[in-house]
C-alpha cells in the first residue's frame, strides 16, 4: 500500500500531549508504523562523550509518533486533511487532499 504520509511532508499532531503542534516529517520508519516530526515529542538522551568532537551529557531529540495521530495539512487550506489516491494521465499514482481535491506530490 502507497505511504500517505512520507519524509518532508507538514503534519499537524491529532492526539498526545503535543496535540495541534504542526511540523515537518523528518523520518518515516513503515516497519513500525511510526514518525519523526521536528519539533514534536521532544525526548531528552543521555548521552556519553563520543571522541573529541562530542562530548557527552544530555541531548533533547525528537521521538518517534503513532502515523495514526498525524494528519497531513491541505496544502490550499493549511488545515489537517484527510488523504486519497488518484491516476494522472500520465499514469503516475499521486496523493490528493480529499476536502479540496489538490494533488499533494508534485
Amino acid at each position: 500500500m502507497a505511504a500517505k504520509i512520507k519524509k518532508g511532508d507538514r503534519v499537524e499532531v491529532l492526539a498526545g500531549r503535543d496535540k495541534g503542534k504542526k511540523g515537518d516529517v523528518i523520518r518515516v520508519v513503515p516497519e513500525e508504523n511510526r514518525a519523526f516530526v521536528q519539533g514534536v515529542n521532544m525526548v531528552k538522551r543521555h548521552t556519553k562523550p563520543q571522541g573529541m568532537g562530542k562530548p557527552g551529557g544530555i541531548v533533547e531529540k525528537e521521538g518517534p509518533i503513532n502515523l495514526s495521530n498525524l494528519a497531513l495539512l491541505d496544502p490550499v487550506s493549511g488545515k489537517a486533511t484527510r488523504v486519497g489516491f488518484k491516476v494522472l494521465e500520465d499514469g503516475r499514482k499521486v496523493r490528493v487532499a480529499k476536502p479540496s481535491g489538490e494533488v499533494i506530490d508534485q
